[in-house]
């Protein structure tokens, strides 16, 4: 999906939702700069307002994050703490986890090795009781 504004850069970034019953996914491809944080913050507080408040990230497409992107990481991370949600990553590629080393937001955001590792780390969903699975 590509992003353009009047008069404006085109914006190359893309934020992709999928759902399952135990929390909600976001793919991020291309570059996440001061330009594209408003669509990442826009999506995530959708989320949070319907309610989804597990979340996670899948990093492996983003190709460049500058410190708009890295604030804006840290902010969407707080807002989804004090909504009563969790956010965790996978998929840093590694530019993208050098950049959170150095910046040490690596100790914050947890990450797991995979979609699926991350996905059964947060608590079974109402549906999985409620349907005999964990």
């Amino acid at each position: 999906m590509t992003f353009t504004s009047t008069g404006g850069p085109i914006l190359n970034f893309s934020a992709t939702i999928r759902h399952t019953p135990r929390a909600s996914l976001i793919d991020l491809r291309g570059r996440l700069t001061f330009f594209e944080v408003g669509v990442l913050r826009e999506n995530i507080s959708r989320l949070l307002g319907e309610g989804k408040k597990h979340i996670v990230l899948n990093l492996s497409g983003l190709q460049y994050l500058d410190s708009s992107g890295i604030g804006e990481l840290a902010r969407m991370y707080v807002m989804v703490l004090k909504s009563g949600g969790e956010m965790k990553v996978v998929g840093l590629s590694r530019n993208v986890e050098e950049v959170l080393k150095v910046t040490h937001l690596y100790q914050v955001f947890p990450e797991f090795p995979d979609e699926e590792a991350a996905l059964k780390s947060f608590p079974s969903s109402e549906a999985d009781k409620s349907s005999g699975n964990t």
